[in-house]
């Protein structure tokens, strides 16, 4: 396990890089609340584009030291941004969804404006039970800025987006679930296995079929319905020619594991 390198002297989080485990950890570690300062949405954003080019990493884990995952943004600091910076801050926290590899955000206890608007930028989400989420920029007058509202609107529909952004309601880990915002729900203690359950889960898959998988749902999202069906056809022709689709037949056939090399 390494930390060195682009990963040197980071705002607030740390990276946990096992190449032997084909697994980055970008682990929140600013006590006790976890805030999110403005140098360090920079720096996630520098981090999980590092992390993307590692063709050594096959999934990325977003989680968090702590009694806490995130209680949001260092509040004061939006002060000392233009208004033209802010309106861009949305492209940094939306650095999860850029990385082709699977992004799981393990998430306890508070997951509030910034955090959460990043985890949702996220591919998976584990909740814990005792988490509480939501956007609560109504409470001092501001409004979600890094695309949380909107992912919301797409992720639960537009009526449970406007309760949980217009009311600045906080949303319990079981309910997280229920709504679909989350993967599953755990106690606690079972976060850590949770996760790791579902790392080894999405090891086990071609890296080029996971990989092309996540940029078409991603870019089919708001496509019509014709298109978004043209672009699957395309990117499952251009799979027919890879040696892991190949692998993957001859496994079917054989009865036997496939064995993967993202090629």
């Amino acid at each position: 396990m390494t930390t060195t390198g682009p990963f040197d002297d980071l705002d607030g989080f740390r990276v946990e890089l096992d190449h032997a485990a084909a697994r980055a950890d970008i682990v929140l570690d600013r006590p006790p609340l976890n805030v999110v300062r403005m140098p360090q949405r920079d720096q996630l954003a520098a981090v999980f584009a590092a992390l993307d080019a590692d063709e050594a990493v096959r999934v990325i884990v977003l989680r968090a030291d702590g009694k806490h995952f995130s209680s949001g943004g260092d509040i004061p600091g939006f002060m000392t941004r233009s208004p033209e910076q802010l309106a861009v801050l949305a492209r940094n926290v939306a650095a999860p969804e850029r990385c082709r590899q699977p992004v799981i955000a393990a998430i306890h206890g508070y997951c509030f404006g910034v955090a959460f608007e990043l985890s949702l930028a996220c591919d998976f989400r584990i909740v814990t039970e005792n988490a509480l989420l939501g956007l609560p920029e109504q409470r001092i007058g501001m409004i979600p800025g890094s695309g949380g509202s909107a992912r919301l609107a797409r992720m639960i529909g537009i009526g449970r987006t406007k309760d949980l952004v217009m009311r600045a309601r906080r949303l319990t880990g079981p309910d997280a679930h229920a709504w679909g915002i989350a993967l599953d729900c755990v106690p606690e203690e079972e976060l850590a296995a949770a996760t790791d359950a579902l790392v080894d889960e999405l090891k086990a898959f071609s890296p080029l079929a996971q990989r092309t998988a996540k940029k078409l749902l991603n870019e089919a999202e708001d496509a019509p319905l014709s298109v978004a069906i043209a672009l699957e056809g395309e990117a499952y022709g251009r799979l027919r020619s890879s040696a892991d689709f190949a692998e993957g037949v001859a496994s079917f056939t054989e009865k036997r594991k496939p064995v993967f090399k993202g090629e």
